[in-house]
């Protein structure tokens, strides 16, 4: 899996968990994860979420880092969605390797109680994509900055790293067991 860290800011407007991103603004066919820091406003035409555009939900954050991920093995949903769960799980563990002792709820991570992060997952034709992003300074919500995170770039480059080693891994061990029934 590649991991990619942008070299420039990127606003996250949703149109960046689209089928093929990577690959069109950074040449990526093999499964990605793209980590970048930028705001976030979600426009209603990108929104993936039903029930946030059913509720009129605002998503934006004046500074969050973000991950893309796309993965071609498969279009399950559920597979997705664990996957982004996954994710967030690699992230908790990334902030208490910190000393942030981040609470996850589905794919939600919370700092003292204060809702910190957003995500999405879907699958199209090719792929599935996750976007996960957490905020690093936000008044409304949890934030690194309010958790005492002062290296929120390293932290991104170290989470989007620990995704693809994992997901390399996982496919190294998916090769090596022998499947069920072939006992001898």
């Amino acid at each position: 899996m590649k991991c990619i860290i942008a070299d420039r800011p990127i606003e996250y407007d949703g149109s960046q968990i689209s089928s093929l991103w990577a690959y069109t603004v950074y040449k990526a066919q093999e499964d990605s994860i793209v980590c970048f820091r930028g705001p976030c406003d979600v426009t209603p035409g990108h929104m993936i979420d039903l029930e946030d555009k059913l509720n009129d939900e605002k998503i934006s954050s004046p500074d969050m880092i973000h991950f893309i991920v796309e993965h071609f093995d498969s279009t399950s949903i559920a597979l997705a969605y664990t996957r982004q769960r996954l994710l967030s799980c690699i992230a908790g563990e990334a902030l208490r390797d910190r000393k942030v002792f981040a609470t996850r709820s589905g794919d939600d991570l919370y700092f003292g109680g204060e809702k910190a992060s957003i995500s999405i997952a879907s699958a199209s034709a090719v792929s599935m994509k996750i976007h996960f992003g957490i905020n690093v300074r936000c008044e409304e919500w949890g934030s690194l900055e309010k958790a005492g995170v002062t290296d929120p770039e390293e932290l991104m480059a170290e989470i989007g790293s620990r995704y693809a080693a994992e997901h390399d891994d996982i496919q190294r061990d998916m090769r090596k067991s022998r499947p069920l029934g072939a006992f001898s």
